[in-house]
């Protein structure tokens, strides 16, 4: 039997063509068929993977600020428990299985993505590679996602959304100055950023042994702060450019470390940040319904519901348990999204039938950057997009749209 790529039957399961790319799950079929001439991934097939080849192949000190979480890091273990507490619970002879049937896209804050999946505002990639959020930017473009560049970025905003296409959102880290607040997010609107996002729940960093056992926090090695020293507010207030000498940078980093967090921050400065931009805000961090209500009437349009992937406080409620109840709070009135602990296709299927409009991901992707750069964060991004097509139509779903709380059965 003659079992070239040629000759392979044009049904079943081999109907895509390996350059369907607008099939998601199509990377399945690549993978089998280029397999015949005994080629394997290179890269890892699961997020758990991933994470254990970084671990061997990262610097300890750019895995452990990665995979770190907030001292015990029991708030990193439920964001990943909670997803068993829910069962999908397949509908059969749907006619959904077929490629052709599948319809992934959604629409969030104005932003039109090719499946209901955005790359986490992860910072300091440049720990992990050098090509950091560009690499990202252009990897997401390519696959029609979005992407959420970090305050606390290796690239400038400007090279980012250079790579970036037109799915891109900037996350903001309030300083401890306004003006340099409004300075970041004109920059973002003005380079075609699509929303903002405000982080609300780093207020200063939580409790992170990893780093604190290695004595390492990367932005005192001016590490993670390109938007600032690209900064013109920022760099008023210094005075030697910090390209200029080793000591002018010591004092960037040193001014830096005066304003990154700040505790004064409140709801009702949603509305200040509204006169900055005309984008979409959307405020991250969300655990508790009255903060969602709240910061909704303050102008959100958006609720991101995260703990930081387990990075701030330890013993927190688990973000998939907070999603249903902020959902139901303020989901009718915004875009709803979640973060932490996605870490499969079933994950965010879960996510979405909890609430969610769509989901951040976050670790497993930079774990691929480290390991293999752009191509290993097309990996990783593919993998889940993959996984969340093919399960899509193992359960009977044709589209986002059918995604909701009557496809679930509680395991707890």
């Amino acid at each position: 039997m003659d079992t070239t790529l040629a000759n392979l039957p044009a049904d079943g399961c081999f109907a895509a063509t390996v350059a369907d790319v607008t099939y998601f799950g199509n990377m399945q079929n690549e993978i089998y068929l280029t397999g015949l001439s005994g080629a394997k991934p290179a890269l890892p097939m699961t997020a758990a993977g991933l994470e254990d080849a970084a671990r061997e192949q990262l610097s300890p000190e750019a895995f452990g600020y990665i995979a770190g979480s907030a001292s015990t890091e029991r708030t990193a273990e439920s964001n990943l428990r909670a997803f068993d507490k829910h069962a999908i619970v397949p509908r059969m002879l749907r006619g959904t299985a077929a490629p052709d049937a599948r319809d992934l896209s959604v629409e969030v804050l104005g932003t039109r993505l090719a499946a209901p999946i955005l790359t986490a505002p992860v910072g300091v990639l440049g720990l992990v590679h050098d090509d950091a959020e560009v690499a990202v930017g252009s990897v997401t473009a390519e696959l029609g996602i979005g992407s959420i560049l970090s305050t606390a970025a290796s690239s400038t905003i400007e090279d980012v959304a250079a790579a970036s296409g037109e799915n891109w959102w900037y996350q903001l880290y309030w300083p401890a100055d306004d003006e340099l607040a409004e300075s970041f997010v004109r920059r973002a609107e003005t380079a075609g950023a699509k929303a903002i996002v405000l982080t609300a729940d780093t207020p200063g960093m939580g409790w992170r042994p990893r780093d604190l056992e290695l004595g390492h926090l990367p932005f005192l090695q001016a590490k993670g702060i390109a938007n600032y020293l690209s900064d013109p507010v920022f760099r008023a207030k210094l005075a030697t450019p910090p390209e200029e000498s080793a000591e002018a940078l010591q004092i960037a980093v040193l001014t830096w470390v005066s304003l990154f967090g700040n505790h004064a921050v409140r709801i009702a400065d949603i509305a200040k940040l509204r006169q900055w931009t005309t984008l979409p805000i959307a405020v991250k961090g969300i655990v508790h319904p009255d903060d969602a209500r709240e910061a909704v009437a303050a102008g959100a349009n958006g609720i991101v519901v995260s703990n930081h992937g387990g990075r701030q406080v330890d013993g927190s409620i688990s973000a998939l348990d907070a999603l249903g109840p902020v959902a139901d709070a303020v989901g009718h009135e915004v875009n709803i999204l979640m973060d932490s602990g996605i870490r499969c296709g079933a994950d965010v299927i879960k996510a979405l039938a909890l609430g969610a409009d769509a989901v951040l991901y976050g670790r497993p992707w930079v774990y691929g950057l480290g390991l293999a750069g752009a191509d290993g964060v097309r990996h990783a991004l593919r993998s889940l997009l993959a996984d969340l097509d093919l399960t899509m139509g193992l359960a009977g779903l044709a589209s986002v749209a059918e995604i909701d709380s009557s496809i679930l059965m509680s395991n707890s």
